[in-house]
């Protein structure tokens, strides 16, 4: 009921009882905020989630790991994720230059991605230099522990996670093949990359192994293109008898037609470490599968992006190295591959 100064009086039930006058601005700005929040309540409810944003870091080229990223991209999908939907992919490559890694590994970090895959030894170390808080999955690492990326196998700690392929382990093996197919072998051409801390390690493993096998190891390293090309020619002149190529190692593996065409070239028996050398002509390798790592590594992003935290997953070894030989290149040098060598082959290319 109104009264005569134009105020709302409101009834009580206690006859007599004083009546406050409610001024009508404001009922009105309760009714507008009322209204105000619901209509705004259904459109923050209805705010699409964060899409997650996964940086890939390589040393290598686009062309050279686009078999490996098509790997990682397969494994996303297997778990479920769709690209540009439910992740978004920020890939950065180095082209071989070990000097653009690091400005690579800022521009992931200052995006705010919310997992870096990290490739090879080089992209993981710069990785790790510029960020402790975002996790980081490796794909490729030659010896975590060893090269103190990680604190434990069982136990990373940090923000710190993924695959090795435990390269260094192999390295006694790799020469042991090379002296079973070339008869009287003494001088063996080893091609490595010094600033890949693991390939130190298996530089080292690699010394200690041909000592034991009466091997002379002729180191030539590897960390440009320019570097590449100066290995190639001079090895011609050291009368080397074979050659070994130890993965990890971005510029020889973006190069690797050019790698084992030298190799055909020269009549140079040689061991790789990874399978993909032999697709491209190569004559021989023995690891773990490459695209079988980098497939994996999308199961480390599922995790994390799902809550784990990279510290508490375990970095896994291989447990299956594949032994590949390709026949048309044995026969392309003149070399006779032995019998037994054939029948512990896991793939024989022809």
């Amino acid at each position: 009921m109104a009264d005569a100064d134009g105020t709302i009086g409101v009834s009580t039930a206690r006859r007599g009882a004083a009546v406050k006058p409610v001024d009508s601005r404001v009922l009105i700005a309760a009714v507008c905020l009322l209204s105000l929040s619901v209509f705004w309540a259904p459109i923050e409810a209805q705010q699409p989630p964060k899409v997650p944003r996964i940086g890939f870091l390589s040393g290598a080229s686009a062309a050279g790991v686009a078999v490996l990223i098509q790997a990682f991209r397969q494994g996303m999908q297997e778990l479920g994720y769709i690209e540009g939907k439910t992740f978004l992919l920020e890939v950065r490559f180095a082209d071989g230059k070990s000097e653009a890694i690091p400005g690579l590994a800022r521009e992931l970090v200052a995006l705010k991605a919310d997992v870096i895959v990290a490739t090879t030894d080089a992209p993981i170390a710069a990785a790790k230099r510029e960020t402790r808080t975002i996790p980081i999955v490796m794909t490729n690492a030659t010896d975590p522990v060893g090269t103190g990326f990680v604190a434990s196998l069982a136990r990373p700690g940090g923000n710190l996670t993924g695959l090795s392929n435990v390269s260094a382990d192999l390295s006694g093996k790799r020469l042991e093949l090379l002296k079973e197919i070339v008869p009287g072998l003494s001088r063996v051409v080893f091609l490595w990359n010094p600033d890949s801390r693991g390939a130190v390690l298996d530089f080292k493993e690699s010394e200690a192994a041909a000592s034991s096998l009466h091997l002379d190891l002729q180191s030539f390293e590897v960390s440009s293109a320019a570097d590449l090309d100066h290995a190639l020619s001079a090895v011609t002149s050291q009368r080397a008898q074979a050659m070994i190529v130890l993965p990890g190692n971005p510029i020889a593996f973006s190069k690797r037609a050019e790698v084992v065409s030298f190799a055909q070239k020269n009549r140079l028996p040689s061991m790789y470490g990874l399978k993909e050398y032999v697709d491209a002509g190569g004559l021989m390798s023995y690891g773990p599968s490459l695209p079988v790592l980098y497939r994996r590594a999308a199961t480390y992003v599922d995790k994390i992006l799902k809550g784990t935290r990279p510290g508490d997953l375990p970095v896994e070894r291989p447990t299956k190295f594949e032994l590949v030989s390709n026949l048309q290149t044995a026969k392309a040098i003149g070399l006779t591959m032995p019998h037994a060598l054939l029948q512990r082959a896991d793939e024989l290319v022809q």
